[in-house]
């Protein structure tokens, strides 16, 4: 671990401040016209989730934490866990569906995760950005709207619903964005 000055701290840094560790989702620094500059920092706890707004000026010095980022494959869901392997020593590794949230249902069998650890103890994952599922159901085109703006509800092969175009019918092949939970493109 390094200490660093509070005025070092920017977005994406994890930190170890009253106890806790804190990622830093937004930085602000502020030069005020009476006494001295600060970094005003917004930080959610990697443990709860919980947010909180913090002024850091550069005389005070914060524990730097570095996480180890470790690859895994998916293998299967039992119950209400999910369970990992790590693709270089093949140790199990079971995660709470909680855990990752609602992203969970795009989790496919084989599919490569990045899980970040601290001290060995698994505290975010983050999952590929784009996935390519079949659509199962999508509601039939209606004539006179027009293509530039107009989208349809889908229900995609894991159950949930994305707006798509006019074009893409029920049985095609499309790719969705596992952040924003929305339509790409149609896969080749």
């Amino acid at each position: 671990m390094a200490k660093i000055n509070g005025n070092e701290i920017r977005p994406g840094y994890v930190i170890e401040h009253d106890g806790g560790l804190w990622v830093a989702v937004r930085t602000n620094t502020v030069k005020p016209g009476k006494g001295g500059a600060y970094n005003q920092v917004e930080l959610k706890n990697l443990i709860n989730g919980t947010k909180l707004n913090e002024r850091f000026r550069s005389a005070e010095t914060v524990e730097q934490i570095r996480l180890d980022l470790k690859d895994f494959s998916f293998l299967y869901e039992q119950d209400d866990a999910l369970v990992f392997m790590d693709t270089q020593s093949y140790e199990q590794l079971e995660l709470n569906k909680d855990f990752v949230g609602d992203r969970a249902a795009f989790l496919q069998d084989g599919m490569m995760v990045t899980v970040q650890l601290y001290e060995e103890r698994p505290i975010g994952i983050s999952l590929p950005d784009q996935v390519t599922l079949t659509i199962t159901e999508a509601d039939p085109v209606v004539k006179g709207q027009t293509a530039a703006s107009s989208y349809k509800p889908a229900v995609l092969e894991n159950g949930i619903r994305v707006l798509v175009p006019p074009f893409i019918g029920a049985g095609e092949r499309i790719i969705v964005d596992t952040n924003e939970i929305t339509y790409v493109r149609r896969a080749d």
